[in-house]
């Protein structure tokens, strides 16, 4: 892997890298990490949302232009399917999903791990990073082998880069043409036509400049504490749709991720005895 510039400097030249994320059009988020690692990626979902149609193909294009590769799972999962699953409690279908990602962070001996951050803006966002830190604990256990494992944002961008980046993150500046691929790639992807729209029209194309990677925390907690003040916005969305007809019950952190971040630490601290 060619080394651009000083903030790929936590990955190895030879780094082999797995990007894990919910769904489908999250790899626009970190185009050139992208076209940079070529790595293993894995999506929770077909990202079909209400309107029950599959996002998986306009990824699938992106992923071959920059010749990253897919995994196992590849939208395995509608997104009606991994929220009723969610609400239903069934957790095994998430321990599974976390079982496979280690099987392949080990055989295929993975360096660096990126994926959606735990925000509280979307349930499956955030069951993704509890899946990807269970699976990351253990292989690292099974490989006696550090994985680096790094997040990014989804709803927010920073706007420029510091004077000195901070030693546990990866911040990409994506020059002028680089940029001009991650837009027109965004652009492309026609299921997504409203959002990316949108979000050009609240900022400037500036904002897509940087790529900010932060380094999650390996401290045997699985990353599913919120505030108990703050109530998540999935929360309240959920509270809306219910309201409106769309969905018979709200999606609860209490009830329903916190539960889930459990059964799932459980499943890491012993399957890593």
């Amino acid at each position: 892997m060619k080394r651009e510039n000083n903030n790929l400097r936590l990955l190895p030249t030879d780094a082999r890298a797995a990007l894990v994320v919910a769904h489908p059009g999250h790899e626009l988020m970190v185009h050139r990490l992208l076209e940079v690692t070529k790595p293993r990626v894995f999506i929770l979902t077909d990202g079909s949302g209400r309107s029950r149609q599959s996002r998986l193909n306009s990824t699938t294009n992106i992923l071959n232009r920059a010749c990253a590769r897919q995994g196992k799972i590849y939208g395995r999962l509608t997104d009606s399917a991994g929220y009723a699953a969610i609400l239903n409690h069934d957790f095994d279908l998430f321990i599974d999903f976390a079982r496979e990602l280690t099987e392949t962070f080990v055989n295929e001996r993975i360096d660096f791990v990126a994926g959606d951050a735990l925000e509280g803006y979307n349930p499956m966002h955030d069951v993704c990073r509890l899946v990807i830190n269970a699976a990351v604990r253990v292989a690292r256990r099974a490989r006696n082998h550090e994985i680096a494992n790094f997040d990014f944002s989804l709803i927010s961008q920073p706007h420029s880069s510091p004077e000195t980046t901070p030693a546990d993150e990866i911040w990409l500046r994506l020059d002028q043409t680089a940029l001009k691929r991650k837009i027109s790639a965004a652009q492309g992807y026609s299921e997504l036509a409203g959002e990316v729209s949108n979000a050009l029209g609240r900022t400037s194309i500036e904002a897509f400049r940087i790529e900010r990677l932060r380094a999650v925390a390996s401290d045997g907690d699985n990353g599913a504490r919120h505030s108990t003040v703050e109530q998540p916005f999935y929360e309240h969305y959920g509270e809306k749709q219910v309201a409106a007809g769309h969905y018979s019950r709200v999606l609860r952190y209490d009830e329903h991720i916190a539960p889930l971040a459990e059964a799932l630490s459980n499943y890491a601290e012993r399957s890593a005895q």
